[in-house]
């Protein structure tokens, strides 16, 4: 599925490593953490899996193909095939929740009855009842459901999510993490980059643990190790 090969990233104005040979594969199917303190390099290795930015030494690969040599022009159909959650919702404010999903079901090109596919997606999600509320009508962990009901909209073999707890209290943080499990469970590969001590440890699952840019651990029975 991914597999960072001997990868380093070095910003050249400050010259500064943001990852420095970071070795790891994540095989089809797994839950994994990547944690570490704030500039430890989460952000940056999602941003290598989606291509948004390149390494500066080594290799990334993504579903068997080397990323460095695909195609701009290929980028976004690659792309499809992710979801993605991030801290903060990002949801349209101008689109109820159910055309929120719509809107990327549209945007990618899905024919059928989309209305009725997003639907499923926000069934899936407890979210159902809320179709036609508007993001500024949700709470937060509703609004961060929504958020993985869109990012599985498609259907996608691999789900990254960057701190998607990060603004929720405890409770709300352990529904959305219970979530992202069921999503798991269901097949899909989940990415989950946080400093969540409570959600590592709560629920265990393979953590591969950054300092200063470089992975210091690689457990597979996982728990928070900083």
């Amino acid at each position: 599925m991914i597999q960072f090969h001997r990868v380093t990233k070095t910003y050249s104005r400050t010259h500064t490593h943001a990852i420095k040979d970071v070795d790891f594969r994540i095989n089809k199917g797994e839950f994994v953490y990547i944690t570490g303190h704030s500039g430890a390099g989460k952000s940056t290795i999602l941003a290598l899996i989606l291509r948004r930015i390149t390494p500066t030494e080594g290799t990334v690969y993504l579903l068997g193909q080397d990323l460095s040599k695909v195609a701009d022009r290929k980028l976004p159909l690659l792309r499809r095939k992710i979801g993605m959650v991030f801290q903060d919702h990002r949801l349209l404010p101008q689109l109820s929740a159910l055309d929120n999903l719509v809107f990327v079901l549209r945007a990618t090109g899905e024919r059928g009855n989309l209305e009725q596919r997003a639907l499923v997606a926000l069934r899936q999600v407890a979210l159902a009842h809320k179709r036609k509320a508007y993001p500024v009508e949700l709470s937060l962990g509703e609004q961060q459901r929504v958020a993985i009901a869109r990012a599985m909209v498609t259907n996608p073999p691999l789900l990254l999510c960057d701190e998607p707890t990060g603004n929720l209290d405890p409770d709300i943080s352990w529904e959305i993490l219970e979530l992202l499990n069921d999503v798991n469970i269901k097949g899909t590969t989940v990415i989950v980059a946080t400093h969540s001590r409570d959600l590592v440890d709560r629920l265990r699952r393979r953590t591969i643990t950054l300092r200063n840019g470089q992975v210091v651990r690689d457990d597979e029975s996982g728990g928070y190790a900083l």
